[in-house]
C-alpha cells in the first residue's frame, strides 16, 4: 500500500505536511507498537536474551531480503559510522595501494573516515560525483572505491554500477553508502558495490541507532576487522577471552551487544517497506516527483539536480528561513547548502505536493 492508503498509519499528518524522509522517516503505529512489544517484554520477564537475539538475526534477514543478499553476508550495526569503521579497521593502506577515492557528495561519516585512515598511510583523493571523474582517479594504488547512492545535499543518484565496474577493473573494493535511498529506490547489493552500507532512521521508516552492512558473497573470508565486540565471536555465549576468533560470516563485523530496542523498531520499519514494494514506492515517488518539478518550473524555481529519486532539492536566497516559512503553514522540511529539501515516500501524496508548491509560491522571495 502506498499513498492514502497507508497514510492514516502515520499520525504525523493528522496535523503536519510531512516532506522530510531525508532526515527521519514518519512515526507509524508499527513502529510504535514494536517498541512497546520490546519494553513489555522487559518488564514482565526481565533479561530476554534468546529472543532477543533472534530478534537481531530476524533484522538480519529483513536487510538481506531488501538488498538481494545472504543473511550470512549482512553485518547488523548500530550506525553507518560504526559500519565503515569496521570496514577501514580490515583494510591495510600501506605500500603502494593506499588510495581512497571519495565523492564531493559523500555524508561527513564517509569523508571523515576516509581522511582519518591517513594516519595510517591512506592517501584519500576526491572527485566529483561522475563515473568518468572516478575513472580518472582509480587505479592501481587505489585499495578503496566510496560512492553515496543518492546526495543528500543535492539529491542526486548516483550511478554506482558504473563506478562499481571502474572499480572492480583496478582491484579496488567499492563501499556505497545507500542510506538516502534504499527503502525508496531498489538496490541490489551485488550489483552496487562490494560493500552496502544504511540504516533505520531514513526511508526504513524506524530509529536512529541500527544499521547494516552487506558484503558481496565471499568477501568476508579476505577481511579480518580489529575493531571488533563480543556480538562478531565465533560463538557468542561462549564467554572465551583467550583469543581472538572472528565469525566466519558477516557476523565478525557486528561487533558489542546489539542495539536491541531499535531492532524491534528496525524489523517493524522494513516491514512496511517489503510489504508495499520498493519498485511500487519508486513509481508512487516517481509520480509525486514529477508533480513538484512541474510546480517548481511554473514558480521559475531552481533545482540542485534534476531528481530521479525521493529528494528533490530547491535554490533559495535563504533555505533556513524557507524552512520556518513554509512550517507555518504545518509543512515540516529541511535544508542544506542553501537548498531547501522536499523528501517523498510511501505515505506522501498528490495534495501534500500541492500544499508545498502553494506555501512555496507565498515566499517566492525567497527562492533563487
Amino acid at each position: 500500500m502506498v499513498g492514502s492508503a497507508i497514510r492514516d498509519r502515520f499520525p504525523v499528518f493528522r496535523d503536519k505536511v510531512y516532506v522530510n524522509s531525508c532526515s527521519q522517516g514518519a512515526l507509524s503505529d508499527a513502529v510504535r507498537a514494536a517498541y512497546e512489544e520490546y519494553l513489555d517484554g522487559w518488564d514482565e520477564n526481565g533479561a530476554e536474551w534468546e529472543h532477543w537475539v533472534e530478534r537481531s538475526e530476524a533484522a538480519r534477514a529483513a536487510f538481506a531480503g531488501l538488498l538481494g543478499a545472504s543473511p550470512d553476508d549482512v553485518a547488523i550495526q548500530t550506525s553507518v559510522s560504526a559500519a565503515v569503521s569496521g570496514l577501514v579497521s580490515a583494510l591495510q593502506f600501506r605500500g603502494e595501494r593506499n588510495r581512497i577515492v571519495i565523492s564531493e557528495n559523500e555524508f561527513p561519516t564517509v569523508g571523515q573516515i576516509a581522511h582519518a585512515q591517513e594516519l595510517r598511510g591512506a592517501e584519500v583523493v576526491q572527485v566529483e560525483p561522475d563515473p568518468e571523474a572516478y575513472a580518472a582517479a582509480i587505479d592501481e594504488r587505489t585499495a578503496l572505491v566510496c560512492s553515496t547512492f543518492v546526495s543528500y545535499r543535492t539529491g542526486a543518484v548516483h550511478d554506482v554500477e558504473a563506478i562499481y565496474g571502474i572499480a572492480r577493473e583496478h582491484g579496488a573494493l567499492m563501499l556505497v553508502d545507500g542510506y538516502q535511498g534504499i527503502g525508496a529506490i531498489p538496490l541490489e547489493a551485488a550489483e552496487a558495490g562490494d560493500v552496502v552500507v544504511g540504516g533505520t532512521v531514513k526511508y526504513l521508516l524506524a530509529s536512529a541507532g541500527l544499521a547494516f552492512m552487506a558484503l558481496r558473497p565471499g568477501l568476508v573470508e579476505e577481511l579480518v576487522p580489529v575493531q571488533t565486540g563480543w556480538f562478531a565471536d565465533e560463538n557468542v555465549f561462549d564467554m572465551q577471552i583467550e583469543r581472538y576468533r572472528p565469525h566466519r560470516s558477516a557476523r565478525r563485523f557486528d561487533a558489542g551487544t546489539p542495539p536491541v530496542p531499535n531492532i524491534y523498531a528496525g524489523v517493524a520499519g522494513v516491514a512496511l517497506i517489503a510489504d508495499a514494494g520498493v519498485p511500487a514506492i519508486q513509481a508512487h515517488v516517481r509520480g509525486l516527483v514529477e508533480r513538484l518539478v512541474a510546480g517548481l518550473d511554473e514558480l521559475g524555481a531552481q533545482v540542485a539536480t534534476r531528481p530521479h529519486g525521493p529528494l528533490v532539492c530547491i535554490r533559495s536566497t535563504d533555505a533556513p528561513a524557507l524552512v520556518a516559512a513554509i512550517a507555518e503553514a504545518d509543512i515540516v522540511a529541511s535544508e542544506r547548502d542553501s537548498n531547501l529539501r522536499v523528501s517523498l515516500h510511501l505515505y506522501n501524496t498528490d495534495e501534500d505536493i500541492d500544499a508545498v508548491l502553494t506555501a512555496l509560491a507565498r515566499n517566492r522571495e525567497l527562492l533563487a
